[in-house]
């Protein structure tokens, strides 16, 4: 495909765009490295405005960005500092949304355009849960467009109020470090050495990646993993991720006997995946998983709840069980393990699904087109 260009005409200044990344998980932070690189790549002048941590671990500069530090807390130094960042902007591009208010904040009384791109919901409960209802409506009646990973934020973002709310072509960011592709010759990629390192020899092995909060519903997966005890061999289930109910899952882990391992935060979830049987997606509520793609690119069968954005990007491409159902959840994977033929049938429409998934360039065309539409000159009727 060839991408929508922004290239300056002659004798014009190259368009100026700044692209706003709070803390940013991975699928965020990893979407605005590979963003970056495509709009300079034609043409486009970027600045990326993020904590110096989200800089260290995606390089935004290595992709030819500027990279201007700015914490992640809305207080106004933060908004000042993204305020004098954005002094030179055509275009103003937010990731997130703690990143976009602060962003609405620092372009207040100005006329620079603003485009969002919501990868997720941010959850909460009480008082907090009213507070980011209110962000979010205040957020999209600002943006002049805002652009949603998934249907369920496009829908979510209209009932907000929107202006102008589009399904966004978001590619499969990719989890290596910048600069540091993986050999596929590697060793370390090889699944029996990963499977020995985790202690899954002989076993099945079933791997779970995201932060240890409780929207990833984990302790849906403790409950089920009970169930797992009675197989023989027992398959052993692996957490990659940290978060602040690590000391309760531990202690429930220990506490039941469960055949259940953290291993905190990991940045090899490819060569997890690689050795893995199955990939186990158990959260409440998801918009465009990265482990749900990176699955299904993988050739791993993945078994996931029905819930927000994953019906419409799995398709018939894995088992989908209701969020909250230890004894679906259980009941499916004991199935999987012992069916053979259904895991090559997901293998294989995991495929054909990933081929239905915008590439990198696609995604920098969708951009640059947006862009073009609120930058460029209108003609006089």
């Amino acid at each position: 495909m060839t991408p929508v260009s922004s290239n300056a005409p002659h004798g014009q200044s190259p368009l100026r765009t700044v692209q706003v990344l709070g803390g940013g998980n991975a699928g965020s932070s990893a979407h605005v490295r590979s963003l970056a690189q495509g709009l300079v790549a034609r043409g486009v002048r970027v600045t990326v405005c993020a904590p110096v941590e989200a800089e260290r671990a995606y390089d935004f500069t290595g992709a030819g960005a500027e990279h201007v530090h700015v914490p992640r807390s809305s207080d106004p130094v933060s908004v000042a500092a993204l305020r004098t960042a954005c002094a030179h902007a055509d275009l103003v591009h937010a990731h997130g949304l703690h990143a976009s208010f602060r962003t609405v904040l620092a372009l207040s009384g100005r006329g620079t355009p603003l485009v969002v791109t919501w990868h997720g919901r941010t959850r909460a409960e009480g008082p907090r849960a009213q507070l980011l209802r209110v962000l979010e409506r205040r957020v999209v009646r600002t943006a002049a467009v805002v652009l949603g990973t998934s249907s369920d934020l496009v829908g979510l973002a209209r009932r907000c109020g929107a202006r102008d709310a589009r399904l966004a072509a978001v590619a499969l960011p990719d989890r290596r470090r910048p600069g540091h592709p993986a050999d596929p010759d590697d060793p370390e990629l090889l699944p029996p050495k990963t499977r020995a390192e985790l202690g899954a020899t002989g076993r099945p092995l079933l791997i779970a990646v995201g932060s240890l909060d409780r929207q990833r519903g984990y302790d849906v997966l403790l409950d089920a993993a009970r169930a797992w005890r009675d197989l023989d061999p027992v398959p052993l289930v692996v957490i990659a991720g940290e978060g602040p109910l690590r000391p309760v899952l531990q202690r429930r882990i220990e506490d039941e006997e469960l055949p259940v391992r953290l291993i905190g935060r990991r940045d090899d979830v490819p060569s997890l995946l690689a050795a893995a049987d199955l990939a186990l997606l158990t959260s409440s509520e998801e918009s465009r998983s990265v482990l749900a793609q990176e699955a299904l690119h993988a050739r791993v069968p993945l078994v996931a709840t029905r819930v927000g954005g994953i019906p419409d990007l799995v398709g018939d491409a894995a088992a989908l069980v209701p969020y909250g159902d230890a004894d679906a959840l259980a009941g499916t994977v004991v199935r999987l393990l012992g069916d053979p033929g259904w895991c090559a049938r997901l293998r294989e429409r995991g495929l054909r699904q990933a081929a239905t998934w915008p590439t990198e360039d696609e995604t920098v065309a969708q951009v640059l087109s947006v862009y073009d539409e609120l930058t460029q000159p209108r003609p006089l009727a």
